[in-house]
């Protein structure tokens, strides 16, 4: 191995290149880094220079990379994620592990999940910490993908379009079918999907996401019954402001409904055995993955999953 110009580069550098891009500009790297701008900008500039290629595009707002940025920045990424598992290997005989762990949820997991989480870990490993974010099923697999988290919290469906994901199930839900109070339905114990499929329908999904292979979609697809959706929404308190305006039949997993406002609506229970959510923590198997994240995701398999409704 050849180490001639490794002393070339500084690798404050690096952490404020890869800060500026994540961030979203110079001054927010510079806070979350606790430096003034000018040593960020400096740092940009050392780097610049010693690549030899401009790594921004300074003419716009946020800055952008420019091709010579974009090739750069997994590299980069690269140093700082192996340097962080050379601090856990090298600390590994004080039996501590440490390190920030990036976890993606959808909304409704993370109220039920992230904090039991975060409790415990600061019991069983308070030298690990995580940072949240949370979005949509196909916005979670695509910042796994991309490596802005490090773990990610969703539905098995629709199934992922990156093939070197892997998961771990964590629980199974029942869908439901959200009725406006007093509707019909509302005095049903059950309902069958045939009955759902004679109302216009709300669902989850996004209508511009060309996917289709949400729960929802795949049992009425697999009952042969093909129900006319209004409207499709990833937001619970959107599905359930349109069932409670009389505008359709909602159908969603039930723990969207059981962390939303339901005043208004009646929850009742669709009677089939292919209708239910597959939840599961995932993870990219072809990153190189810290011993920090495979101890959260292990903890969030250990945590009580939802208490489930009743059959």
């Amino acid at each position: 191995m050849d180490f001639t110009n490794a002393d070339s580069y500084r690798l404050d550098w690096i952490v404020s290149f890869v800060a500026v891009v994540h961030q979203g500009g110079f001054s927010a790297a510079a806070k979350a880094q606790y430096r003034s701008q000018p040593r960020v900008s400096s740092h940009i500039g050392d780097l610049e220079r010693v690549v030899g290629a401009k790594l921004f595009d300074r003419s716009v707002h946020p800055p952008a990379l420019t091709p010579e940025g974009r090739a750069l920045l997994p590299h980069a990424e690269e140093i700082l994620n192996r340097l962080q598992i050379f601090g856990e290997i090298a600390g590994a005989g004080t039996e501590t592990v440490r390190g920030e762990v990036r976890v993606g949820m959808y909304p409704s997991v993370a109220v039920v999940l992230y904090p039991p989480l975060v409790q415990q870990l600061r019991r069983s490993a308070p030298g690990v910490t995580t940072l949240l974010r949370e979005g949509d099923t196909l916005a979670l697999e695509t910042l796994l993908i991309d490596g802005d988290v490090d773990l990610v919290v969703r539905p098995v469906l629709p199934p992922a379009r990156e093939d070197r994901l892997a998961y771990r199930q964590l629980w199974r839900e029942p869908l439901v079918a959200v009725v406006p109070t007093g509707h019909p339905l509302s005095r049903e114990p059950a309902v069958s999907l045939s009955q759902v499929a004679s109302f216009p329908l709300v669902t989850i999904g996004e209508p511009t996401s060309g996917v289709r292979q949400f729960e929802t979609n795949l049992a009425f697809a697999q009952a042969g019954l093909q129900p006319a959706i209004a409207f499709q929404t990833n937001q619970p308190q959107t599905l359930a402001a349109l069932v409670r305006s009389d505008l359709g039949i909602g159908v969603t997993n039930w723990l969207a409904m059981a962390t939303t406002d339901c005043h208004g609506v009646e929850l009742v229970p669709i009677t089939s055995n292919a209708v239910e959510r597959q939840v599961a923590v995932w993870w990219h198997n072809a990153r190189v993955t810290s011993a920090a994240t495979f101890l959260v995701r292990d903890a969030i398999a250990e945590l009580q999953p939802p208490r489930l409704p009743s059959a």
